[in-house]
């Protein structure tokens, strides 16, 4: 991988849609038993439940192919989640995850973000330190709104 290969676009095609649905399938189903209804609403129509209420899917290529994803998931005006970040088993370790992220941060700041937050899992170490090093912030549940997955025990926030 060559690292200008790399590409972060908003979502537009049913392909991509198609590709956000599946990177997270894959995770999801490889660390938890099965999808959770919020998956379903989310995955079956992301232009429905995520764009067309002012948040944005976005999707890492490298060269043609597609190899991550991410959502910002307006919650309110000014607070949104980082949700459904995914980067394919085989392009994992290359640094990818972390410019997803960063794109993610600055996608939700041009949305009009003031507050991202997430929910993620013990079991989902890798991810948990980097959102810790790029700057989210341990809370408890109370201090993100409506924790969305039941397979959630970690909550981060990070003001913007």
């Amino acid at each position: 991988m060559n690292p200008s290969t790399l590409t972060v676009t908003s979502m537009t095609t049913a392909e991509e849609a198609t590709a956000f649905r599946t990177l997270n399938e894959e995770w999801i189903s490889h660390f938890f038993a099965a999808l959770e209804e919020s998956d379903h609403k989310t995955l079956d129509d992301p232009f429905t439940s995520i764009v067309d209420t002012g948040g944005d899917v976005l999707i890492v290529r490298d060269g043609r192919e597609i190899v991550g994803c991410a959502a910002v998931v307006r919650s309110s005006a000014a607070v949104f989640e980082l949700s459904k970040m995914a980067v394919t088993p085989a392009a994992r370790g290359r640094g990818i995850g972390r410019q997803l992220i960063q794109a993610a941060i600055a996608r939700a700041r041009q949305l009009g973000a003031t507050t991202l937050f997430l929910g993620s899992n013990t079991k989902l170490a890798n991810a948990v330190h980097l959102y810790e090093n790029v700057g989210f912030q341990h809370v408890s549940p109370e201090q993100i709104p409506l924790p969305p997955y039941e397979r959630a025990d970690v909550f981060m926030r990070m003001t913007l």
